[in-house]
């Protein structure tokens, strides 16, 4: 393969690992906004999705078969499922300490993350699971590059999704609600805004698109294990922190990159995949020297 034809195909797979970056990466930086929680639970509720939405398919192929129809379905409901279990974690986890010491609740979340995987792990033994799917492999052929179409629709629905997100955030009433509670939340109450609902909507709301990524990440791998979402956890948390954690913009930008410059930091001499997750923690480490904020952050932002 030629230069080009490598930068093409490394384009299109940085492109879709991105994109599962960027859905996860939403829902830190959603919670962090309003509540300035690190919620590390948050990578297992993306594995978790991955495996509600194994379950939901399997008893849908029977019906409507295993094809995209039968996939949109299982994503609409595993966002939902996994949705309100994000928020039954909130007020029962999170919601007696948002009055403590923040180290406090940052160990209560590592704890829900260990419950989570460690749950899943009992009820699998610990083996990987085969997300079938009747999708083909059918795709576009540029010279020597070959996508798939599956790739090209699991890009084109993370950024539907991230559209869709901004939109909510900037043009709803209850996005302002977001915005103004990350800003304060004290006077938001004041001017008689439930406080607790709309922590409880972001909840909902950042779990559901981390089950999103779960079912794109199994449709396109073909198999899911209880472990999957540790390292995408860490990875979507350096995301957010390298677009600026607390902007939801940083988020997806954020994630995106890191997608492609993980995959075009595998192509660098003496750096192969194995050195990827070097590569990519290594950017943040620079960047955090360097520009603490992140790409979009400042010092003081309006958060959501």
């Amino acid at each position: 393969m030629s230069i080009q034809d490598i930068l093409l195909q490394q384009l299109a797979n940085g492109l879709i690992l991105g994109s599962f970056y960027a859905l996860v990466a939403l829902g830190y930086t959603m919670v962090y906004g309003i509540i300035k929680l690190l919620n590390f639970a948050h990578g297992d509720l993306y594995m978790l999705g991955s495996f509600v939405g194994f379950i939901i398919l399997s008893f849908l192929s029977d019906y409507i078969g295993s094809g995209w129809a039968g996939i949109l379905c299982t994503m609409v409901l595993s966002m939902i499922v996994v949705g309100f279990l994000g928020v039954l974690i909130q007020r029962i986890a999170y919601v007696p300490m948002l009055s403590a010491p923040r180290l406090s609740i940052l160990i209560t979340a590592l704890a829900v993350s260990m419950v989570l995987y460690n749950t899943v792990m009992a009820f699998t033994d610990g083996q990987y699971l085969a997300f079938k799917t009747d999708l083909g492999f059918e795709g576009i052929e540029l010279g020597n590059v070959f996508v798939t179409y599956t790739q090209l629709i699991l890009v084109g629905a993370s950024i539907s999704l991230m559209i869709v997100l901004q939109l909510f955030v900037h043009k709803t009433l209850y996005g302002k609600a977001m915005r103004a509670i990350a800003i304060d939340q004290d006077a938001c109450r004041l001017m008689g805004i439930n406080v607790n609902k709309i922590i409880a909507l972001t909840f909902f709301i950042g779990t559901s698109l981390a089950a999103a990524a779960g079912i794109m990440a199994g449709t396109y791998y073909g198999s899911i294990h209880f472990f999957m979402g540790f390292v995408i956890g860490l990875k979507a948390f350096t995301a957010a922190v390298i677009g600026g954690i607390g902007s939801i913009p940083g988020a997806m930008l954020g994630g995106l990159l890191l997608g492609l410059l993980e995959s075009f930091g595998t192509q660098i001499p003496f750096i192969g995949t194995e050195w990827k997750d070097v590569f990519s923690f290594g950017i943040l480490i620079l960047l955090l020297v360097f520009k603490p904020t992140g790409i979009l952050g400042k010092t003081e932002i309006e958060r959501m």
